[in-house]
Order: structure tokens, then C-alpha cells, then sequence
């Protein structure tokens, strides 16, 4: 089944520098509908008031980290099977078993571009 690029999109960054990197990303591979949080609680509260396809979050935040946001959501009935991506400038062992255990659809090391991060998308979702 084709990829729906029209679905809400958020992304959760703290650094608006990245935020607006990985909008012109999804852009570049032709995903226009994207949101933005600049931390955990404020994702949390947008996805369960909106309707989103997909999440993408950097792990490392304040006050809530990318991890726990992932953790709520795979609590959340109405947010679990939301795929949920994770991003991250390190690549320890113990971050990806974490974020594993926790049900994180997949999973980016910073620095990165758009063919990977379309790749990723392909695996949660289905390919283009």
C-alpha cells in the first residue's frame, strides 16, 4: 500500500534549528503536513488532541526526553499504534534496547539526510 504523504506528521525537537531541518527533510520527500513540539509534553498534548500518522522525535529533551514521550505514547490506547521514530546524535547500544523495549518503530543517528530518513519512513510505514 502506497504511503499517505497528505497524513499529519509531528515532529519534537527542543533545538528550533532542527525542527526547521527536518520540516525542509519531510518536505524534500514530499511530506507537507507537518507539526511541530519543542518537547515532550507539548507532543503529548498535541497528539491526543489531533490526529497524527506519524511521530518524530529527537531523544534527548527537557523536561521530558524523546524516550519518555515514547513510553506515554505506548501507555496512551488511543496513541499506541502511532509509528514513532527516534532521533538521536548517539548511537550506545543501551539507547536503541531501550528504545526497543519501549516499542520505538525505528530509529535515526544523527547526522542524517533525506534518503535516510525516507528509508525509515518506508520501513514504519510501507513503501512509497
Amino acid at each position: 500500500m502506497p504511503i499517505d504523504r497528505s497524513m499529519n506528521v509531528l515532529i519534537v525537537d527542543d533545538y528550533k534549528t532542527m525542527l526547521r531541518i527536518i520540516r525542509n527533510l519531510l518536505k524534500q520527500i514530499e511530506f507537507n503536513n507537518v507539526e511541530e513540539a519543542s518537547d515532550g509534553t507539548e507532543a503529548l498534548s498535541k497528539l491526543r488532541s489531533g490526529h497524527y500518522g506519524l511521530v518524530i522525535s529527537d531523544w534527548n529533551m527537557a523536561p521530558m526526553t524523546g524516550l519518555q514521550l515514547l513510553q506515554e505514547v505506548r501507555a496512551d490506547v488511543r496513541l499506541r499504534q502511532i509509528p514513532f521514530i527516534m532521533i538521536t546524535a548517539e548511537s550506545k547500544t543501551e539507547n536503541v534496547v531501550a528504545a526497543k523495549q519501549a516499542g520505538v518503530s525505528n530509529y535515526i543517528v544523527k547526522p542524517f539526510n533525506a534518503e535516510t530518513l525516507k528509508g525509515k519512513i518506508e520501513k514504519v510505514l510501507g513503501h512509497a
